[in-house]
């Protein structure tokens, strides 16, 4: 009688230990779990890192003109210097602009900033859901949406203003119209300064992207227990 009472007591201790370890397991998983305040608040802090990061970079001194982000000049423009090399005052003018378009960006590059935070604060629960669990370049995409516009109409007068020292604006437009003067072409868009501010914009929003698939992939990167904790859901996702 007492071995089968030692043998219930056995197993219902095992079993005790059994549920334990179930519901602390359990417990551990909805701890780990990030509620949708965290992920919200996880996502706005990565992307505020690796905004914030990207401008900075961009905006610094060469941060266009010798980096992978460099503006380089439109076909039609190349056609404009090739042919002024040997006229005296424009021997170096495709140096000369190369430089002011790009220093134009790095400058424009500065407004960049409060525009990014501000949409960034403004992003709503579901959509740092909808972006944590999507592509590596969700919330690039979603940036790209919200602050596009604003961002060309804060970058463009900062373009405009650069290129006017050079009297570059006016010069690529003369040498545009004559061009499409031409029979048969295929119409250019004159506009240098549109030009310009369309590739800083390209420039600044591949740098975001580099930023975000870094966080993404890169755990190491994820340097707050939030941002170690909201990232996971997204690796467990992509298991």
């Amino acid at each position: 009688m007492k071995k089968i009472t030692h043998a219930s007591f056995l197993i219902v201790l095992l079993l005790s230990f059994s549920a334990c370890d179930t519901l602390q397991q359990i417990a551990t998983e909805a701890l780990s779990e990030p509620t949708l305040a965290e992920i919200g608040k996880g996502l706005k802090e990565a992307l505020g890192n690796g905004v914030t990061k990207g401008v900075n970079v961009l905006s610094a001194k060469d941060g266009y003109f010798k980096s992978a982000y460099k503006i380089l000049l439109p076909e039609e423009a190349r056609k404009v210097t090739d042919k002024l090399k040997v006229v005296p005052g424009f021997t170096n003018l495709e140096n000369e602009l190369l430089e002011k378009i790009n220093r134009g960006a790095e400058d424009a590059a500065k407004e960049a900033g409060p525009i990014f935070l501000n949409a960034i604060t403004s992003m709503s629960f579901q959509d740092a859901t909808n972006i944590l669990m999507g592509t590596d370049n969700a919330a690039t995409q979603y940036l790209n949406k919200t602050t596009s516009q604003l961002l060309y109409e804060k970058f463009n007068p900062k373009i405009v203003a650069s290129l006017n020292k050079i009297g570059a604006i006016d010069l690529y437009k003369k040498a545009a119209d004559t061009y499409n003067k031409i029979p048969l072409v295929s119409k250019v868009n004159n506009d240098l300064d549109d030009y310009v501010t369309k590739e800083a914009l390209k420039g600044l929003f591949t740098k975001i992207e580099e930023e975000e698939k870094n966080i993404r992939r890169n755990k190491l990167s994820r340097g707050s227990d939030l941002l170690k904790k909201v990232f996971a859901k997204q690796d467990s996702n992509r298991k």
